[in-house]
């Protein structure tokens, strides 16, 4: 079973990924550009996007739960399992180090840049906070390929507890994983900070973000490798 601090340094790692962030950003500039001068909507749209992404990977979690559970019936799988989490994790984790250092080049743990312009041409469609729901649905689809690594590892190591036991923690890890897209949603709602100061905060740090999801990643997977949690 996954300690909680394991649980929060995947969620945390995913969370500082830049590409969840980059596609709240579209979310409300979209909604801005429709209505610039109603703060509210773009609360609404922030939180109604975030729900959306919430509500999709929990489902996401429901479903590896069971497929872990699955394949863990047989023995000589459940043996290695939490080695191969380890593994994954390492790997995972040096692939956002390499992008720290070599960012751009090779194979990078953000939206796949094939699917970038179809994913912008949907969240520009946004026009209301439900449609944001909508979209946010579909949106993680699109998130899925630099997300979900951390996700498959904590509900792999969750499945021991049944969906029942299981439940809390993948809300807990959900709730962290969303909690960036609360804080800028009200960040720009009161003022604190525009659209455009975030994405140039977002761009400057970008390699930053990387570096600390890489760290986390590879720590977590050296402890769950050698069998520390």
């Amino acid at each position: 079973m996954i300690s909680i601090p394991a649980l929060i340094g995947l969620a945390a790692a995913d969370a500082v990924n830049p590409c969840e962030l980059a596609v709240l950003l579209l979310a409300l500039v979209a909604i801005l550009t429709r209505y610039p001068r109603e703060r509210k909507k773009v609360l609404q749209t922030g939180f109604m996007f975030a729900f959306a992404i919430f509500f999709m990977y929990l489902l996401y979690g429901i479903a590896l739960i069971n497929f872990f559970d699955l394949i863990t019936r047989i023995k000589s799988v459940s043996g290695v399992l939490y080695k191969l989490f380890g593994i994954v994790g390492i790997i995972l984790g040096a692939l956002n180090i390499k992008d720290f250092f070599a960012y751009g080049t090779g194979f990078i743990t953000e939206v796949p840049r094939s699917w970038r312009h179809s994913m912008k041409n949907l969240i520009a469609k946004i026009t209301s906070p439900i449609g944001a729901f909508f979209v946010g649905i579909l949106v993680a689809f699109f998130l899925t390929p630099c997300t979900m690594g951390p996700y498959v590892i904590a509900s792999g190591l969750l499945h021991p507890l049944g969906f029942l036991k299981a439940l809390p923690f993948l809300i807990l890890y959900n709730a962290i994983f969303i909690s960036p897209m609360i804080f800028v949603t009200l960040a720009v709602y009161f003022g604190f900070k525009t659209v455009e100061q975030i994405q140039g905060w977002r761009e400057k740090n970008i390699r930053l973000l990387h570096l600390i999801a890489g760290l986390i990643l590879v720590a977590i997977g050296f402890f769950l490798l050698f069998g520390l949690f």
